[in-house]
């Protein structure tokens, strides 16, 4: 988690504001011809990936500033730091650690507070329920809307507790790491469904396990070399795929006949991409890259792999693994690349945000930061949204970058 700071919770005055200031909100660019391009500036370090929701721009600056995403002003921010946090419901739930608390997504009016039995290192949100998960081995489950607790367990997710490794809850249903087993948990009343002898983390490879809760009914599941297909209803596996190296990041899963790309794509951390067959999970093909040390998944879109290996993007042929192009940026690329509209966004250790063509590699603009770009970008009605170290947040055209009539160069 980013480093605890050395100031009180309640945030400081500063230097920070939009630059500039833009009359108009976006919309797909189109039928806003006013917008202009901003960036807003924190007087303490960003970092994470911005969440848009509606018209506002959700970012984690020690606390979680509201900025509104035509003009860049900020609308409020939470007046305790948030070292989690998730926007669900018209809510946003943070934590700063030993507290959990919700406040009005519009304009942060506190909702409620309430004090936990221990550190907080993880938050999600997902129709009315707040799963945390807390040092030691906690997961709770709380009611989003007044804060009830709702159930808890204890000896869960003990070996990796880390924000990525943490319990995922998706449609109804948290899935949990604990003795060495893979638990499906009713996330309002914490009753179990279905379990599966996943194994520890040395039989895992000595990484976490990773999930997928597919739109095809099922749960992909990477644990260490192993790559498995799990009916989320009843916990029937349906097929395991044995790979050479340990998956670090989970699947992901494009719908359709793997005659237009669909499938089941990994890639491990030495950065061989795979294609499985998501009713039988043979491989269809495999590809080398370069080492990866990257926790997020691969993107699929448009019949396109694009998966982020050391300081190069890699797009691969869906279908047949053939590699398409490949761009080096100037440092390792960091969080997931973002498609939209034919164009691939991403951030990189060089400070700088570029957008490519998605099908041919051509750059298309790129913007130089004062520091690393941080999380991943965000692509929302033709407007790209990143967060940098040089503590600022930007909002650019996603066709244009900062320009408004020719292409954007760094500076």
């Amino acid at each position: 988690r980013p480093p605890r700071p050395s100031r009180p919770a309640r945030a400081r005055s500063g230097p920070a504001g939009p630059v500039p200031a833009p009359a108009a909100p976006p919309g797909a660019n189109g039928g806003r011809p006013h917008w202009r391009p901003w960036r807003f500036r924190m007087s303490n370090d960003v970092w994470g990936t911005p969440v848009v929701d509606g018209d506002l721009l959700y970012v984690t600056s020690f606390e979680v500033h509201a900025l509104d995403v035509g003009t860049g002003r900020r609308q409020f921010k939470t007046r305790d730091v948030a070292w989690a946090m998730a926007v669900s419901g018209g809510r946003i739930h943070a934590s700063d650690g030993p507290t959990l608390y919700a406040l009005d997504a519009r304009h942060g009016a506190e909702l409620w507070r309430l004090r936990t039995d221990a550190w907080v290192y993880a938050l999600k949100a997902d129709r009315g329920t707040v799963v945390t998960a807390t040092r030691g081995g906690g997961v709770q489950a709380w009611e989003a809307a007044n804060g009830e607790k709702l159930w808890e367990i204890t000896g869960a997710q003990t070996e990796f507790e880390t924000p990525e490794a943490s319990p995922v809850i998706h449609d109804g249903t948290v899935y949990v790491w604990k003795n060495a087993r893979l638990l499906a948990l009713d996330a309002r009343s914490g009753t179990e469904r279905w379990s599966y002898p996943v194994g520890d983390g040395a039989s895992c490879g000595g990484v976490p396990v990773r999930l997928l809760p597919a739109a095809d009914g099922r749960l992909y599941m990477a644990a260490g070399t192993r790559v498995l297909s799990i009916d989320m209803a009843g916990g029937r596996v349906n097929w395991h795929f044995e790979a050479p190296a340990v998956f670090l990041s989970p699947p992901a899963f494009a719908p359709g006949p793997a005659v237009t790309g669909g499938g089941v794509y990994l890639a491990d951390y030495l950065g061989t991409v795979y294609a499985l067959d998501p009713a039988t999970g043979k491989d269809r093909w495999r590809i080398a890259t370069e080492s990866r040390a990257s926790v997020e998944p691969v993107l699929v879109a448009d019949g396109n792999v694009h998966v982020g290996s050391g300081s190069a993007v890699y797009t691969l042929d869906a279908v047949t693994g053939t590699p398409k192009w490949r761009f080096a940026a100037g440092g390792e690329i960091i969080g997931a690349p973002a498609v939209a509209q034919g164009r691939l966004h991403f951030g990189s250790a060089d400070t700088v945000l570029y957008t490519l063509d998605a099908s041919e590699g051509q750059l298309r603009w790129k913007l130089s930061t004062g520091g690393e770009i941080t999380g991943s970008p965000v692509v929302e009605r033709g407007v790209v949204y990143a967060c940098s170290k040089d503590r600022c947040v930007y909002a650019l055209d996603a066709g244009k970058g900062t320009a408004t009539g020719r292409t954007a160069q760094s500076r």
